[in-house]
This record gives C-alpha cells, structure tokens and sequence, in this order.
C-alpha cells in the first residue's frame, strides 16, 4: 500500500474514533511537522508549540480533508501556514535587538556561534516568509516541487522562481559572512 493510501485509510479510521490510527499519522508526521515548523521559526520552543497546533487544527478538521490530495500535503499546509502566522504574531511582539538591526555580527559572537548549522539557520530567517518556507520544504523536509506547489496552492514555477531567488539571496548573506 503506498503512502498516500496509508494515510487515507488512517484519516478514515481516525474520523471513526480509531485512536491508534491518529496515534500512528501523529508518529509518522510528528518529526517532519516539527523540523519544518523549526526550520521557518528558528526556536525549538516556537516549533514546538506550532507542532502541537497544527496536529490540534488538522484533527479538528480532518473532516474537511479531500482524499484526491496527498495528507502529507494538507498537514504540511496546515503546518506551513501555522508557522508563519506565529512568526508573524511573535515579530508584532519582539522589537529587534542592536543586532539584528546592523545585520552584522561581531567576530566574537561568530567565533562562539561558529557552527555552520548556526549561520545557515540565521541566514534563513533573514528571508522573507516566502522564501524561506520554500527552502525548509525543498531542502529540510525533501519535498519535490509537485509536492511544495500542492502545500503552498502556487503553481510550480512560481516554487522554482522562489527557490532560485531565495538561494541567490542565502548565497549573498553567506558570502556577506564570510561562510559560502
């Protein structure tokens, strides 16, 4: 049985109150949820909190979900669109530090940051919302183009134009640090 029809009988076990069956599309779809939601916010507390949303609003209305789509593709919707609206609500919160403003670093915050992983994580979140759930769905949660049109209801060329120009601006921020 293929994925997509694995996932369509859970939903329906699930909308039958089968709680095993929404155990096991939590277990499968938990990770990723999370590493995307992690990936457009940038706290591990953050994606967290918009982990467990997601799988609260997907539930609530699995009802409406229609099997002609891959699951995988409306939670991941859900998820996308969740991540942003909290990004959104938390930077209406937070003014930005002295930091953040300059854009810049200080070599000693660099040297104890250090860690590739640090700065391309940084270099995301300085991208516009667009661009950077193209890149999480692309390049952390291994999403082919079909799959990131379907999550984001954008024709797939509309996802590789983003995606070129999201890369073409992460490659001037890493340059810009001194990492690419």
């Amino acid at each position: 049985m293929n994925s997509n029809n694995r996932d369509q009988a859970l939903v329906e076990r699930c909308l039958r109150g089968d709680r095993k069956a929404l155990e096991e599309l939590v277990g499968q779809y938990e990770r990723p949820i999370y590493n995307a939601a992690y990936r457009i916010l940038g706290n591990p507390d953050d994606a967290a909190d918009a982990t467990q949303v997601v799988f609260m609003k997907a539930f609530e209305h699995l009802g409406q979900y229609d099997p002609k789509y891959k699951f995988f593709s409306w939670i991941y919707r859900i998820a996308v669109n969740e991540a942003i609206n909290q990004l959104k609500r938390v930077r209406n919160q937070q003014p930005l530090d002295d930091t953040e403003v300059a854009g810049t670093s200080s070599p000693e915050a660099t040297a104890e940051a250090g860690d590739l992983y640090r700065q391309i994580q940084d270099g995301l979140m300085e991208l516009t919302d667009d661009y950077r759930t193209v890149v999480v769905l692309r390049h952390f949660s291994d999403c082919s183009y079909r799959q990131i049109s379907e999550i984001l209801e954008i024709p797939e060329k509309t996802v590789k134009s983003r995606l070129y120009s999201a890369r073409q601006v992460m490659k001037e921020t890493l340059l810009a640090r001194g990492v690419y």
